[in-house]
């Protein structure tokens, strides 16, 4: 194989040659940075250290604070009011010295002197509700907000406290050193929202043919802030729309409402026989035993029976949770209520609905179905949901989550009518929100700075969902649909966005707040490019691996967007860094096209290159190896030598060179390509990306091909492959299947394709 070597080098010497003479020609030029599309993450990322690992995984010295909170809460249901008393148990797991805790207060951000209305400027709406117009223009601000009556240590004494919108500072009497707890109690109360006309992700929905209210409740109370290696105290303010960071810790919750009310929430309910009744008892047990169907724990008729009492007794319903880092539940007594069992590992969970008669017939048929899908879904995409069980709520403009329970909306009509719309819309929040239980509740990511960590990583994993929720109840789907009609994931779907004006569009690596198109840019483009990382880049099996291994490894702890990037790559020996760069810190789009397609034949001579590159050299062809030859269809010295017939597709020099090199038996197996083509891609798009490409041939094949995303590192506008082949190319596609988020399809085709214009395709299709 000596001979072969030597003339490889021979030709690397012309290659290299012509390109060292043309560097010398030209002048210098000033430095400049690097700008690589390829270029290691380093600048972006913070230094790894004892308590985040370079692996991404939680270091050595990694620590969480933990908060406990006992409380007893009163709803007054006449007054849409509510009430409570809450010691919380703070422990200092961090090296620092504590001498303030902060405490979130988000009840504030509907108070009268509220911030939040002021930094909006969208000036007047050309439509709105009713309601929102008058509470615009028309309504003084509600009586909305905490009330702090107190604030005391566990002996009575008033702590200085100061509180900033929707923040509060507690002074602490002494400073908490490593490992201190310390305690203290806070009194409040608050008028809780009409969710439906005010707004907001918990309260109450009115309903004024029975005179009832259904209860949402969620940041209800005083709740402590995260202080953590990344930022020290998380006491950002919250506007509106940037969710919660929380600690993990335990509950204790007692809460009295009307003793015909039907109550669920986070935790295990601890008194389940003194709220029961018994008839609710034996349902309940059933229902333990049932994993095809839910089984009705309240009924219609009792629910509706239930509507018309309006107790003047209260009830306490009694609730214990451990290692979770939020709290909520539901109430009213127009509720009816259904259970069944679900298999996860090792263990049964309860999937759990509540929901009015207003919600049915589509609520009894398909929510409970829904979250016990879900949990298996999710469960095989991350960990095993450790939790007993997961409730949907139904509210008619909610769709928000905490742990264990989550608000859904999708209602039928007065006469119990439902479009696909509203049925695939229900399924589709249903899921988003118990999924929700993953990430953010358990995989508990700052979602007030990084909102794409738990809505974007959501609704990639909600995809799979849907799509496992379609096949595992077919009936779910109208017989027009293949596959679930997911709205978010599929590469396509994201290509209006990222395409559109980038005077409104900005990085997924953005404040929730700060972000323009928040539902795009936080769910949309996140959970799109985790599919195409999945689907095209990495495949399901790495992908897979790597993407359980970051949620194992920060389940009940506090992930930063750079864990999740460095877990990624670390359990998948895959390179991502050109990926996180382009899709999460930039908002280039994807545009890769086919630019030229060239035809080559082998020659009988030497061809115009070696020619000119000999008489730079002045050198003549006898000095060099035998060497082969290519000349272009359609050159000058390509029609040159048809005038002797076809160019020698055997030369000569070839046929010698297999012949001294190769045995009989090896020659055997030599291809005798017939076409040689130079495919050059272009890259119009900012985004380098996988380069997918269909060959399709003369008889009729085709043939599938991938370049890894690395082959734009030399040059990030245009790349050529030389392609040989027994078989003519009759036609070329880049992204075929349409797996990139191309934004521009005009020139992804050779030959290009001709498109009609809208009018033709209509004149068309009436001829038709």
């Amino acid at each position: 194989m000596k001979k072969l070597a030597y003339y490889l080098w021979s030709v690397a010497f012309i290659t290299t040659g012509a390109f060292a003479q043309n560097q010398e020609e030209q002048k210098p030029q000033e430095g400049h940075a690097n700008t690589n599309k390829f270029k290691q993450l380093y600048d972006e990322f913070s230094t790894p250290n004892m308590y985040r690992a370079a692996s991404g995984a939680p270091g050595v010295a990694y620590y969480q604070q933990q908060a406990d909170y006992k409380m007893d809460i009163v709803l007054d249901d006449k007054n849409a009011k509510l009430s409570g008393f809450e010691t919380i148990t703070y422990t200092n797991n961090s090296p620092d010295v504590l001498k303030y805790v902060w405490v979130q207060l988000e009840q504030n951000q509907r108070a009268k002197d509220s911030k939040s209305p002021l930094i909006e400027g969208s000036g007047v709406a050309p439509v709105q509700t009713p309601a929102q117009f008058t509470a615009d223009y028309m309504q003084e601000p509600l009586e909305r907000g905490f009330n702090i009556l107190e604030v005391k240590d566990v002996n009575g004494k008033p702590l200085k406290h100061m509180i900033n919108r929707t923040m509060m500072r507690v002074e602490l009497p002494k400073a908490m050193k490593s490992g201190d707890k310390f305690s203290f109690s806070i009194k409040w109360w608050y008028n809780i929202n009409n969710h439906v006309d005010e707004d907001g992700r918990s309260g109450y929905e009115y309903f004024p043919k029975d005179g009832n209210k259904a209860y949402v409740i969620a940041q209800f109370f005083p709740r402590m802030a995260v202080y953590s290696d990344v930022e020290g105290w998380q006491n950002s303010q919250f506007w509106g729309r940037d969710e919660f960071a929380l600690p993990f810790g335990d509950y204790e919750v007692n809460i009295t409402v009307p003793a015909d009310h039907i109550l669920d929430g986070t935790g295990k309910l601890v008194n389940r026989k003194e709220v029961y009744s018994k008839t609710m008892m034996q349902r309940y047990e059933q229902a333990k035993k049932s994993y095809d169907e839910p089984v009705i724990i309240v009924t219609q008729a009792e629910a509706e029976a239930s509507e018309k009492s309006f107790s003047n007794e209260t009830k306490t319903w009694k609730l214990h949770a451990e290692n979770v880092r939020d709290f909520g539940f539901a109430t009213s007594r127009k509720f009816i209520w259904d259970m069944m069992a679900v298999k996860i590992g090792s263990k049964d969970v309860m999937a759990v609905s509540m929901y009015p008669k207003e919600g049915n017939p589509l609520w009894e048929q398909w929510s409970t179905k829904a979250v016990a899908s879900t949990l298996e879904s999710y469960s095989r995409m991350t960990f095993d949901y450790p939790y007993h069980k997961a409730i949907s709520v139904h509210a008619k403009s909610q769709g928000m989550e905490y742990p264990m329970i989550c608000w859904n909306f999708g209602r039928p009509d007065e006469d119990g009518n439902y479009s696909d719309r509203t049925k695939y819309g229900m399924m589709g929040v249903i899921i988003h929100e118990v999924g929700h239980n993953f990430f953010p509740m358990i995989v508990n990511s700052d979602e007030r700075q990084w909102t794409w960590m738990d809505e974007g990583l959501n609704t990639f994993v909600q995809y799979v969902a849907e799509q496992d929720f379609g096949k595992k109840y077919p009936s779910a789907l109208s017989s027009q649909h293949k596959a679930f009609p997911s709205d978010r994931g599929p590469a396509h779907m994201i290509v209006p966005y990222m395409g559109g004006n980038q005077d409104y569009i900005a990085p997924i690596m953005t404040k929730g707040l700060n972000t323009y198109q928040f539902g795009n840019n936080a769910y949309g483009k996140p959970a799109t490019a985790l599919n195409i990382l999945r689907e095209t880049v990495m495949g399901h099996e790495l992908f897979d691996y790597a993407f359980r291994e970051y949620a194992q490894r920060w389940m009940f702890k506090h992930p930063t967007p750079e864990d999740f990037f460095r877990t990624m790559e670390d359990a998948s020996a895959f390179d991502l860094d050109w990926f996180w760069r382009g899709w999460f810190y930039t908002t280039d789009w994807v545009d890769v096209g086919v630019k030229e397609v060239k035809k080559y034949y082998v020659s009988s001579g030497p061809n115009q290159y070696i020619k000119d590159y000999l008489k730079k050299q002045n050198r003549k062809v006898s000095d060099l190896r035998p060497l082969v030859y290519m000349v272009e269809e359609g050159s000058e010295e390509f029609k040159e030598e048809m005038k002797n017939g076809t160019p020698d597709e055997n030369s000569t020099t070839l046929k010698e060179y297999i012949m001294d090199n190769f045995t009989p038996e090896e020659q055997k197996s030599i291809k005798a390509p017939k076409y040689f083509y130079n495919i050059t891609f272009e890259k119009p798009g900012g985004l380098v990306m996988p380069i997918i490409v269909e060959y399709k041939y003369a008889d009729g094949t085709s043939k599938k091909e991938t370049y890894p995303a690395q082959i734009w590192r030399f040059n990030d506008n245009e790349v050529s492959k030389a392609i040989a082949s027994d078989k003519e190319i009759v036609s070329i596609t880049v992204d075929p299947n349409k797996e990139t988020a191309d934004i521009d399809t005009s020139n992804n085709s050779w030959p290009k394709e001709i498109k009609q214009s809208e009018f033709d395709q209509f004149k068309d299709k009436v001829k038709g």
